[in-house]
This record gives C-alpha cells, sequence and structure tokens, in this order.
C-alpha cells in the first residue's frame, strides 16, 4: 500500500506567495555579518550562580512548619470615594455647629405634668403615718380606767372640712400605684466638638484634599535596568565541559 499523500490531498498554498515564491532570486539577499553574542560566564558568575542554587535549594526544603503566623497591619489606607463624601458632609455640619447663631434660638417654658409631693407634704405624711402607727399598736393594758363624761362637744364646720382634706391626701399616698410613673432619660442632643477636634478634623481634611487633587502628570517614568543578568542552565553547562 503507498503512502505517499494524493495530489489533491496536499494543502494548497495562496496564489500571491506562490508568486513570491517562484519570483525569488538568491541575488536579491543583503550580505550580514554574523556577530557572536553568546559570552561565557566568569569564574565570579559560575560562584554567584552556586550560591543562588544553594539558597534556592534552602528556600525550597525550608520546613514551612517552623513560619509563625503573623497579622499584616495596613498603617496607611487611602480614603475612597465614599469616606471622601462622608468626610465632606462631616465637615459642613461642623462648620454650621460653629457658625452657629445662639441668638436665634427661641426660649421655652418647661411645663411639669406630673407634680410629685413637696419634701414638706412628705415630712407632714410620715408624721401622720408614725401617728397612726402608734395609735394601732398601743398597748390597751397600760390604759387606767376613767369614767367618761359626756359633754357632748361636736367639732365645728371648719375640723371636720380639715379632717377631710388630711384624710383625702392620706388616702392618696396610700394608694399611690409608683407602676404609674415613667422612666425619662436624658438625652443630650446638641454636644459642640471642642477645639482640639476642630483642629483635627482640619489636618485630617487637608489631607484628604491633597490626596484628592494630586496630579498624575508630575510622575516620571522610569525603567529598570537589569545590569547583572545570571547565566541560563545551557551556558554553566558549557562552562563546565570546557
Amino acid at each position: 500500500m503507498s503512502t505517499e499523500t494524493a495530489l489533491k490531498d496536499l494543502p494548497k498554498v495562496d496564489p500571491t506567495l506562490k508568486g513570491q515564491l517562484e519570483g525569488f532570486t538568491p541575488d536579491k539577499l543583503k550580505k550580514t555579518d554574523t556577530e557572536e553574542k553568546t559570552i561565557l560566564p566568569s569564574k565570579e558568575d559560575v560562584e554567584s550562580e552556586k550560591l543562588r542554587n544553594e539558597h534556592l535549594e534552602n528556600i525550597s526544603k525550608f520546613p514551612s512548619g517552623r513560619l509563625k503566623r503573623t497579622s499584616t497591619s495596613e498603617k496607611i489606607v487611602l480614603p475612597s470615594s465614599s469616606d471622601v463624601e462622608a468626610e465632606k458632609k462631616e465637615k459642613a455640619h461642623l462648620q454650621a455647629v460653629e457658625g452657629f447663631n445662639a441668638a436665634n434660638l427661641k426660649h421655652a417654658n418647661t411645663k411639669e405634668k406630673i407634680v410629685l409631693p413637696a419634701k414638706e407634704d412628705i415630712q407632714t405624711e410620715k408624721t401622720h403615718q408614725s401617728i397612726f402607727q402608734g395609735v394601732t399598736g398601743f398597748d390597751k393594758s397600760q390604759m387606767r380606767h376613767a369614767e367618761t363624761e359626756e359633754k357632748v362637744a361636736l367639732p365645728a364646720k371648719e375640723d371636720i372640712q380639715t379632717e377631710k382634706a388630711h384624710q383625702g391626701i392620706f388616702q392618696r399616698v396610700l394608694s399611690y400605684d409608683r407602676s404609674e410613673l415613667k422612666q425619662t432619660e436624658t438625652a443630650e442632643k446638641n454636644v459642640l466638638p471642642s477645639k482640639e477636634d476642630i483642629e483635627k478634623e482640619k489636618g485630617q481634611q487637608a489631607l484628604f484634599q491633597g490626596i484628592e487633587g494630586f496630579n498624575q502628570s508630575n510622575l516620571k517614568k522610569t525603567e529598570t535596568q537589569e545590569k547583572n543578568p545570571l547565566p541560563t542552565k545551557e551556558i554553566i553547562e558549557q562552562e563546565k565541559n570546557a
């Protein structure tokens, strides 16, 4: 069985390229001088390469179990766009607080809706309570027998009104439900920043403005030039065989 490829199965050549190849003549070639640029490494280069190989071998064989875990602390973090916007809003708020005119405030009167008893009322109630406890806890055995002479002395109208008023106060104090009291918390809403906070804020704002306004066109382009290229493995083998 023949292994030759049929003519129809051979790859087709582009007619343009075929014409250029057919019209090509060797006299159109230009003479060039071959310059051998492959320079064998010196003794110092070979020694440097050996040290480098030993160093790489030590690194590859180093037991990673001896390494200790460390946390990377990023000390200089440039603010994001949202941070800069938030900083601008905070600065505007601080400027509004600094320039606020207290004369624009309106006088307000505090109205106390839940009236607690005064100190004098509490002391009076304590006195009445101590009298009441003394009466209920009195030892009747210490009393002497006496004959009562009924003179029928009725209290005056003013005494009856006074007694009713005292009795009403006494009943309200005894039946007062403390669960009806509401707990209140004092919230300080307007806290002005100190002078040190304002100065610190101004310094941070100046830093942010310097970062935002930095012109990258002032940077100079630099190129890294590698002056000491290490020899390849083939060059080292040639040096060993030389």
